[in-house]
């Protein structure tokens, strides 16, 4: 039979702390070791005074020993009285009446509840055999070694026993007491598992029938329910239990042993969850270290990040301060240079008219003193007041407030987050990665990497571009998004939220992206005739067929104004090719403007026409050549297109009511090439016609 370890504690004397030797059970209901109880039965005050009183002169019998009190009896059924032998003035020996116990008691050592000796002392309380049967099965089950009783300290595990000595010795003390000659080596040794005194006379001891307590030659054989207690027929003849409920003991063990089975399941499903429990918490402490980690790995990733920023900016500063010294050690230095010069130039002029002044000539000194007077002059108003200051200051007119920056590091701390049952806290957008090109915005975000509530998406929102209601634009899993077909020359404020299913958390902080002023796009292989041919990263396009075939831009319009241009680079035998805009799922196959879905100009080398849904209108004459200039002009504002060849409008405005998203477009065949110049200023002095 298979013991768990921690059962150890339920086979162990609470007084002693060793396993249970002959155990009673106390009428609380927890057992002690016969010899534990004797050592804590207590006398109480009334029955100190009885005996003091017959010590002192009224009996010949000291009572004081409690050795005097009910015992353990090796020669009876379980529980017999132990009188000492005393002898009498006159040499006889005698035996004392038996002693009185009701001012006794005893206290169990787990529920502190007292109990007071009647005159059976002990012997009242019944002996727990099936507890004495559990712990020899247990100890054999554990081959529980057996010490030496020889050993000064620290005794070893007994090898043998003498069954004549009834003495375990290890083999040390076996060879040096207990050697095998003279009048021992008639002894037996056997191991200590096979020892007379060893387990196996306690469990047949533990497994004989149980006898009643009251009467020691009266096997129990009925079951008192009120007393709840074994009981014999003895005891129901002396109608102690007459009129209480009595069972069958067979038939109450029975539902006995079904009442604990059941509650047994009980208490082995809470067990079960305990053990589920304790595999769940041993499985969270191996995610706390690697969380643990996890997270000291981020918190040095975005310490480090930190210092890498402001390293950066350090950097940053200091070549603004190496700008502003040299630029002023350059303005010194110049300065220096400057008036240098000048004061070399002034004192040769000084040393010049001294030498002058000296000359006894007067005729020659009256032809050059005029215009000498006139240099000195003009040397001394070179000396002006602002010549002789200098031009910087030494001081450098820079400050840097690191205060705040100071503050925020003081303040630098966690967030306590909650994780369960909460909705996902507001995602931060990364400004380092959110850009515009043309009419197309990137957004992009992240949730804090200590956050660990769950998330199951975002909700990426933008206004109309001229501060309107905002709109969704995107809804999913991904951190990163590019929004295509926004105006022109506007300005977006952008948020994103994350959801979950406990709901939708708050937004993040609003970006501001500026779409470009003007566009700067090419043509769109993806959208091309598969005859279409394109070179100079898509800026210029031919055709492989003699056929029309159209190609349109990489921009959308839908709102703004827009100029572009193509340059014919090749113009051959006269052909017709077609400018203007297009939807996106325009034919591709013939000529632009020749269905609902485009509006093109049309023009060879002496004329062109308007076209619409294959309507041809407002022929004007001039065409086009090898070199010419043809432009387009989208606006959107007043939803018009007007044309020009060569810097001039050709025509009047071409097509009116214009409305949705347009794309730049051309049709040509292979005697045609043209180069699109794109972010090109919208042309003046429109006329109206």
């Amino acid at each position: 039979m298979y013991f768990m370890e921690a059962m150890d504690e339920e086979l162990k004397c609470p007084v002693c702390g060793s396993f249970f030797r002959d155990p009673i059970i106390l009428p609380c209901s927890h057992n002690v070791c016969l010899a534990c109880a004797r050592n804590i039965i207590v006398q109480t005050p009334e029955g100190e005074g009885a005996l003091h009183s017959r010590a002192s002169g009224n009996s010949d019998y000291d009572y004081l020993d409690m050795d005097k009190m009910s015992m353990y009896s090796e020669t009876d059924s379980g529980y017999g009285s132990y009188t000492p032998c005393l002898k009498s003035p006159n040499g006889v020996r005698v035996f004392p009446p038996a002693p009185v116990h009701r001012h006794c008691s005893i206290t169990c050592p787990l529920c502190h509840r007292s109990v007071s000796l009647d005159e059976r002392g002990l012997r009242g309380f019944p002996r727990n055999r099936l507890l004495e049967a559990i712990v020899c099965r247990y100890q054999q089950s554990r081959s529980v070694s057996v010490k030496c009783q020889l050993c000064d300290r620290n005794p070893v595990e007994a090898t043998v026993m003498c069954e004549q000595c009834d003495v375990f010795y290890c083999t040390p003390c076996q060879q040096r007491c207990h050697p095998s000659r003279g009048p021992l080596a008639k002894h037996r040794l056997v191991p200590p598992s096979q020892a007379p005194g060893g387990n196996q006379p306690q469990m047949s001891a533990a497994r004989k029938m149980s006898t009643c307590t009251e009467h020691d030659l009266e096997n129990y054989s009925m079951y008192c329910v009120s007393c709840k207690t074994p009981v014999c027929y003895q005891c129901l003849e002396e109608s102690k239990h007459g009129q209480h409920d009595v069972k069958a003991l067979g038939a109450m063990w029975k539902l006995h042993k079904s009442q604990l089975s059941q509650a047994l399941n009980g208490v082995s499903d809470k067990a079960k969850d305990a053990k589920e429990f304790l595999v769940q918490l041993k499985n969270l402490l191996q995610q706390i270290q690697e969380n643990g980690v996890e997270f000291e790995a981020c918190l040095v990733a975005q310490c480090d990040a930190l210092i890498d920023a402001l390293n950066r900016q350090k950097a940053k500063l200091l070549t603004k301060v190496t700008k502003e010294r040299e630029y002023k050690l350059k303005v010194v230095r110049d300065q220096i240079t400057h008036c240098t010069m000048k004061l070399r130039q002034t004192t040769g002029l000084m040393e010049y008219c001294l030498e002058v002044l000296k000359e006894n000539d007067p005729s020659g000194f009256l032809q050059i003193s005029d215009a000498l007077i006139k240099r000195v002059q003009s040397s001394q108003e070179q000396w002006v007041k602002g010549a002789l200051e200098p031009k910087v200051c030494p001081e450098f007119d820079l400050s840097l407030n690191s205060e705040p920056l100071l503050q925020s590091v003081h303040q630098l701390d966690f967030i306590q987050v909650k994780y369960s049952f909460t909705v996902p806290p507001a995602p931060e957008l990364q400004l380092e990665k959110c850009c515009t090109r043309n009419n197309s915005a990137t957004l992009a975000w992240r949730i804090l990497s200590f956050t660990h509530c769950p998330i199951e998406g975002y909700v990426l929102e933008l206004d109309d571009g001229s501060g309107g209601q905002y709109r969704e634009v995107y809804v999913g899993k991904e951190t990163v998004c590019t929004v295509d077909g926004l105006h022109f020359n506007s300005s977006y404020n952008a948020r994103v939220k994350a959801y979950n299913s406990s709901g939708v958390g708050p937004y993040s902080k609003t970006v501001i992206l500026k779409t470009s002023d003007v566009a700067w796009f090419s043509f769109d292989p993806s959208s091309a005739h598969r005859d279409i041919v394109l070179s100079n990263e898509n800026q210029t396009v031919t055709c492989s067929s003699y056929d029309d075939r159209v190609v349109l831009g990489t921009a959308a319009f839908s709102k703004g104004v827009h100029y572009w241009e193509l340059i014919v680079d090749r113009y051959d035998n006269h052909p017709d090719p077609a400018f203007g805009i297009a939807r996106i799922n325009t034919m591709k196959d013939m000529m632009l403007g020749k269905d609902d879905k485009a509006w093109a100009m049309y023009v060879d080398n002496n004329r062109s026409w308007f076209m619409h849904n294959n309507s041809h209108t407002n022929r004007a004459e001039g065409g086009i050549a090898k070199g010419s200039s043809v432009g387009i002009l989208l606006d959107l504002n007043k939803h018009t297109l007007t044309f020009f060849i060569n810097k001039e409008q050709h025509g009047p405005v071409a097509f009116e009511n214009l409305d949705g998203v347009f794309m730049p477009a051309v049709s040509l065949n292979r005697n045609v090439q043209v180069t699109l110049q794109t972010g090109l200023e919208v042309p003046k002095n429109l006329k109206q016609m």
